[in-house]
């Protein structure tokens, strides 16, 4: 490896726009390690294409925030929530118990 060129993992040497595309949420969520970040910002600085794609969903998760951030779901649809949670997580056990 020659002086001053980062090292990189093989799956991500040729990152290309739909590998870009797809962890866009993961930048925009901080949700990536610092390698990856670095990654996906090199990518967007070079494709003006990727650029875009990034700044619209930016906006897009700003927007969402703004209209629903401090938003509370009501209380019937937060219990509906909790009973068909149980309801899955029961009927997995079972499944998986009667197939071990």
């Amino acid at each position: 490896m020659s002086a001053g060129v980062p090292e990189h993992d093989d799956q991500f040497e040729n990152l290309d726009c739909s590998a870009v595309v797809a962890d866009i949420w993961l930048l925009l969520d901080n949700e990536c390690d610092g390698g990856a970040r670095a990654r996906l910002q090199e990518h967007l600085d070079g494709c003006p294409s990727c650029l875009d794609h990034y700044g619209v969903q930016r906006q897009l998760k700003e927007l969402i925030s703004r209209k629903c951030g401090n938003d509370a779901a009501p209380e019937g649809l937060r219990e509906r929530l909790r009973v068909e949670i149980r309801r899955s997580v029961t009927i997995r056990q079972t499944t998986f118990r009667a197939e071990g």
